[in-house]
C-alpha cells in the first residue's frame, strides 16, 4: 500500500489450521487487536474460496496438502502474502525450508500472544501510527 493511501478497513488475517479449537482462540485474539479475520481448517478449503487477505496465520502440519506445500502454490501463483508459521512440532527443517522461502515467522505452539501480535504489526503496519 503506498504512503498516500488510507486503509478503509482493518487488515484481513487468514487463520489455517485443522485445530479448530485453536483457529477460534488465535482468530478470536486477532479480532480483539482490531484485524478482520477468517479462518478455514484446511489448505485446500482455503485456496478453494478465492479469499483476499493481508496476512496468512499458517500451521505448518495439515491434512492433506501442507502448510509447505500451501506457501509453495501461492509463490507459483505469484500471490506474495506474508505468512506466519505455526506449529506444535518444531522442525529444523520445516523452519529452514519455511523461512528460506520467505515466510514472515516461524513460531512454536505454545507461542506469546504478543509475539504474534509484533510479526502482524510489522506485516500489515497496522495499526499505522
Amino acid at each position: 500500500m503506498a504512503k498516500s493511501e488510507r486503509r478503509t478497513e482493518p487488515p484481513l488475517v487468514v487463520v489455517v489450521d485443522d485445530d479448530a479449537s485453536f483457529r477460534r482462540a488465535v482468530g478470536r485474539l486477532i479480532g480483539l487487536w482490531g484485524y478482520r479475520t477468517f479462518s478455514f481448517g484446511s489448505a485446500e478449503e482455503y485456496l478453494g474460496t478465492g479469499v483476499e487477505t493481508d496476512c496468512i496465520v499458517l500451521d505448518v502440519h495439515l491434512e492433506g496438502m501442507s502448510g509447505l506445500e500451501l506457501q509453495a502454490v501461492l509463490a507459483a501463483q505469484k500471490k506474495s502474502i506474508p505468512i506466519i508459521f505455526v506449529t506444535a512440532m518444531d522442525d529444523a527443517e520445516a523452519r529452514r525450508s519455511a523461512l528460506a522461502a520467505g515466510a514472515a515467522a516461524f513460531l512454536e505452539k505454545p507461542f506469546d500472544d504478543y509475539s504474534l501480535l509484533e510479526v502482524l504489526k510489522a506485516v500489515t503496519s497496522y495499526p499505522s501510527t
